[in-house]
This record gives structure tokens, sequence and C-alpha cells, in this order.
């Protein structure tokens, strides 16, 4: 038991680097032992409020080594190599918004005084002054060793977690208020006792004040709000418009980001054509409204702070009839988005042609992307979003027999799993009998996430009762997809073989 401790924290100085070196050389000399001193001299110079010493009277008993860091880039995964520069420098970001805990270590003959929680705090208010956003750290697991041969990595976490284990640092770390946010994976490949592992351990800084402002964040948990339409009888367009205007007030009541519609949801109005004999003549009549709707759902985003996937509507278009759908933001602006593959109903029947525009638009809730019902059973179009970075695919779709839907809900859960992200499907139910081809509908609105262990066990987030008109919300957490696609059981976007396919999106001549 020591004796006469005055231990004082002060920041480190060049002149220290010869007690630094001789406790860095015996607490780590299964790694590799101490930097150099150029290492330490540029870390004091680059960021010198972050490099702690403890001392007792004047020797060096306990360090803690620390870099600037952007948090975006090293709150996922990330090896201890990408810290380090050219001669093993330590790369500082000064415009970084987070610490990166290098390295904190006591000496041996003070242990069990706790010391290291008070180069934790002074870490946590060196955070807080500065205004950075969290403290991030690569934590060795240097007793996974020992148990290597009966549980995989994960096991061992859970096994510290719940105390049955004692790791030396994952264990220190979790009682001083850091996460666990991930795996990492050959963080130091010549850590033989962690085998290579680290943990990503977190501390948020809850006293963060970004620079941006809330309007300018970005969301990572967005609410959508799927309206399962039921087609009836309506004497006026005014009378529809407030029945929308209903259910986007209705959605938005419960904070949803997006409201989205089924495809030719105003169908109905086609009974209101004076030709009802002539069904070509019925969806040109149907058209003349989709600029009113365009502009009051439009309106009605902004009114009601959502954003809006119209369903779709058809539009004529220099005597050529088209199938689109339109975002429309809170933010006033809109996107439209054609349907590419035409139905051979739609064809027949409609007279109706496919857009050759496929586009991910940016929103304040994540890249959205939308494939309007028989597009989604094209594996190619959401591949070719999910290289454009989206985050979910709305599908609204209309079907009026159950192997029609089925069609729909099995690609799109299939486009879900393959490009690591959400889908959205939204469809419409009732009966129509005074329309042609509205006699009947069969939906059944659903979320679909990707197939693994952060996401419901079959992948289904939510979904409606079948044929009932009703409205279904879903928290969709953006973060998920992003851990997904980098550590998921398997990685479909990653894993794609280049070397043996490709798939290249043609530009059309439209001259």
């Amino acid at each position: 038991m020591l004796e006469d401790l005055h231990l004082k924290i002060r920041n480190i100085t060049a002149e220290d680097y010869p007690q630094l070196k001789e406790l860095m050389d015996s607490v780590y000399d299964d790694i590799g032992g101490a930097w150099p001193l150029h290492t330490i001299e540029k870390l004091i110079k680059d960021f010198p409020e972050g490099q702690i010493c403890l001392i007792d009277h004047d020797q060096i008993v306990g360090v803690a080594l620390s870099s600037q860091v952007d948090y975006e880039r090293f709150s996922n995964p990330h090896t201890y190599d990408d810290l380090i520069g050219h001669r093993e420098t330590i790369l500082n970001n000064k415009k970084g918004d987070a610490i990166y805990g290098l390295d904190v270590l006591i000496s041996p003959d003070y242990r069990g005084y706790r010391l290291g929680r008070r180069l934790y705090e002074a870490r946590k208010e060196l955070c807080r002054q500065h205004n950075l956003r969290a403290i991030l750290a690569g934590g060795r697991i240097p007793s996974y060793y020992e148990h290597m041969d009966e549980m995989t990595p994960l096991e061992y976490l859970e096994a510290v977690k719940e105390r049955k284990i004692y790791d030396p640092i994952l264990s220190f770390q979790l009682s001083n208020d850091f996460q666990v946010t991930r795996l990492l994976k050959q963080y130091m490949p010549e850590d033989e006792k962690s085998q290579g592992y680290a943990t990503l351990l977190e501390w948020k800084n809850i006293f963060f004040e970004p620079e941006t402002t809330v309007i300018q964040s970005r969301k990572t948990l967005v609410r959508a709000g799927a309206i399962q339409w039921q087609m009836r009888e309506v004497e006026s367009v005014d009378e529809l418009l407030k029945q929308v205007e209903y259910f986007i007030d209705a959605v938005s009541d419960y904070k949803s980001d997006f409201a989205i519609f089924p495809e030719f949801f105003n169908a109905p109005l086609m009974g209101l054509s004076p030709d009802q004999s002539n069904q070509t003549e019925a969806v040109r009549f149907l058209a003349s409204f989709t600029e009113r709707f365009k502009t009051e759902m439009s309106q009605l985003a902004v009114s009601y702070n959502i954003n809006v996937i119209t369903g779709s509507m058809p539009l004529l278009e220099d005597e050529v009839m088209y199938n689109v759908s339109y975002l429309c933001r809170r933010d006033g602006t809109i996107e439209e988005q054609r349907k590419i593959h035409i139905t051979p109903h739609e064809r027949r029947d409609w007279i109706i042609e496919g857009g050759d525009e496929l586009n991910v638009f940016d929103t304040d809730a994540g890249r959205v992307g939308i494939l309007i019902c028989y597009d989604v059973e094209f594996p190619e179009l959401g591949r070719l979003l999910a290289d454009q970075d989206m985050d979910i695919l709305f599908v609204p779709f209309w079907t009026d027999t159950k192997n029609g839907y089925l069609r729909v809900r099995r690609c799109a859960q299939a486009r879900a799993i393959e490009n690591e992200c959400y889908v959205v499907i939204c469809g419409s139910c009732g009966n129509l009998p005074q329309v042609e081809n509205l006699d009947i509908q069969y939906a059944q609105s659903a979320v679909f996430s990707p197939s693994d262990f952060s996401y419901p066990h079959d992948a289904v987030m939510s979904e409606t009762t079948p044929n009932t008109e009703m409205i279904m919300f879903s928290d969709l957490d953006l973060d998920k997809l992003k851990l997904t696609r980098s550590e998921g059981s398997v990685n479909n976007l990653k894993d794609r073989r280049h070397d043996l396919y490709t798939l290249v999106r043609k530009k059309v001549d439209k001259a």
C-alpha cells in the first residue's frame, strides 16, 4: 500500500518523455511499448490540452493521450492505423468534433486506487469545454485470448457486460459511462491477447451544441406513415381533396416525416368522366386534375410540415400519357418519378408510356427513391438507386388480386434485403363498380427492412390489416443501415462480384 500520496493532474510536456517512455514500455510490452519521442512531441504540438498526465509528487503514474477527429469518420468501422500518419505521427484534425482516446494507462504500482477515473473525468471535462460531440475510443479486450476457444468476440462482450467475465479494459470503460457501439475487426492485428479485436466505445457529451441548427442537422430516426386508402365514390374533386387533407393531417399529428399514398389513389374521379365507356378518355379526364393535386398536396406538405409521396397520378405531356409520382417536400420543393415499366393493362387500355429517368432524392429525413408498383419487380432499378446511397424506397402500388399483390410484396422484400434499405409499400382497398378496372382492390401495406439481427425476425417492420382502410406507422433507424452495410451478417452491396458482372444505366437519346 502506497503512503504519502500527493496526486495532481496536468498536461504533458516534451520534458516528460523519459518518464512517459518508461511507463509505456512497462505497460505495453506486448504490443510494442512506447511511442517514439517525435510522435509525442507532435501530439503535444497539435492538441496540447488532450495530453494529460497524473503525477505523484514529481513522478508520472498515469497518462491519457488523445487526438481530435471527425465524429462521422471514426464512429464508423476503422483500425488503429487509420489514426497513424507518416513516421508514426498521430493524425490530428483541428476541426474535428470529437476526441479520440488513444491511450490510458496507469502504473502497475498505482493500480487499485481508481486513478484511471481521474484521467477519464479530465478528458470528459475537456470534451465539454471544447464543445465537442463525444469521446471515441478503440478499446482492447486483452482477456479475450483466455476465452477464445469457447466463445466468439460478441459473446465475450456480452459476458463482460453481464459481469460474468472481468476484462481489465472493457469492464473499466463500461463503468465510466462508455457505450460499446460496435466490434472492430483487425483493429490492432499485433494485439494477440485481443486477437486483433477491439470495441468501439463512445461517451456522448450531452451539453454539445452543434454549430448547425436543428433544421440543418440530419435526422437518424425517421417516421413513415402509409395511408391504406379506400376507393370510394366521390361527387367532386373538392370532396376527394378533403379526404387527402384529412389523412395528411392525421399522419402529421403523429410526428411522421413522410406520408405515402397509393398508386392512382384519385382514380375514383374517373367516375365523373363524361364518357364512361371509353377508358382512354376517362384516364385523360383524370389527368386533367393532376396539376391541381400536385399543387394542393405540395401546399399541404408545407402546412402540415411533412414530406408527402403523392402515390401516383396520370400525367398528359405533349399528348403522351405517363404514370407519375411526386415527392412534395415540406420546404415547398417538388420532385417527380415516372413509372418506367408499364403493365399490359396500362399500355393497352390507358395508352400509358414509360418514363426514362431514375433518381434518388435528398430530403431532411434521408435519401429516398420511388418505384411505382410494377417497377419494384425489376431488381435492376432498386440496385441503381442503391448505388446512389438510397435509405428508403417508397412503392405506391395498385393491385386487384392477391397474387398480383404478392408479386409486389415479395419483390419489395427482396429489394430491401439485396439493397440494404427500408422499403415502404402502400396500396388501396375497397371497390368502385361504376369505374372500369376499379371494381376490386387487394392491399396490405407494409414496411420491410434488411434481414439481420438489428431488425424484426421476419424483416417486417410493420404492416396493415389486409383490405381495411387505415394508417400505418413505422420508425426507421437510418444508422442501423450504416451498420448493416459495414458489419452485417452478410454485405450484399459490398460483396458484389464486379469482376464478373456490372450494371450499367444507358443514356436515353430524346432527340
